[in-house]
């Protein structure tokens, strides 16, 4: 942790709100990407960064600068999205951006984007989607590991941090996810041929 992260901190832990604003700016766009990638909707995933956000500000009084700010920010951010992920899976809800199944096939709704980019976003925007309903498949520990490392780039010390486990536990549960996530997608694409067939 570096002297001017340090300082934003200590100023951010007696009250200073503009500190706690530049402490936290350059983690708020990865907050709500994993929130994305956990929760795969853009409401949901506003709604939960912003609540961990309130979190971190609430308990950063508590913070003792023992692991870095990054680790302990995406520990409550990942907590929190867990936490939205089972009050969710409680109380079940449609979203436009996902698919609807009906007699006739699946299908999904198109929102118009007013924004014109080239094909390569359009591409990626589909492989990522495609991505994040493999990845929604899969127990959320599982989930969390493929988001923590594979998508957000964590180092396995950083992960063992946000996930307080140990990092042999944390290479493990990358492997099994990883082997997990394969076979996801190796079914998917089976069931793909028969249909095409």
């Amino acid at each position: 942790m570096d002297s001017h992260e340090k300082k934003l901190i200590i100023e951010s832990q007696k009250g200073d709100m503009e500190s706690f604003e530049k402490l936290i700016k350059e983690y708020q766009k990865g907050a709500y990407n994993i929130a994305y990638r956990m929760l795969g909707n853009t409401e949901d995933a506003k709604d939960a960064s912003q609540e961990a956000i309130i979190k971190i500000y609430r308990s950063i009084g508590g913070f003792r600068m023992k692991s870095s700010f990054k680790t302990w920010f995406f520990r409550v951010v990942t907590n929190t999205c867990l936490d939205y992920r089972r009050k969710r899976s409680r109380n079940k809800v449609l979203y436009l951006d996902k698919a609807i199944n009906s007699e006739e096939g699946s299908f999904q709704r198109e929102i118009e984007d007013p924004s014109d980019g080239p094909e390569e976003i359009i591409i990626k925007n589909e492989n990522t989607r495609t991505l994040h309903g493999y990845i929604s498949k899969m127990p959320e520990k599982y989930a969390m590991a493929i988001i923590l490392r594979d998508v957000r780039g964590f180092s396995y010390s950083e992960m063992g941090e946000i996930l307080e486990l140990p990092e042999g536990t944390v290479k493990s549960r990358i492997s099994r996810a990883r082997i997990m996530l394969k076979d996801i997608i190796a079914n998917n694409m089976e069931q793909n041929d028969i249909k095409t067939v």
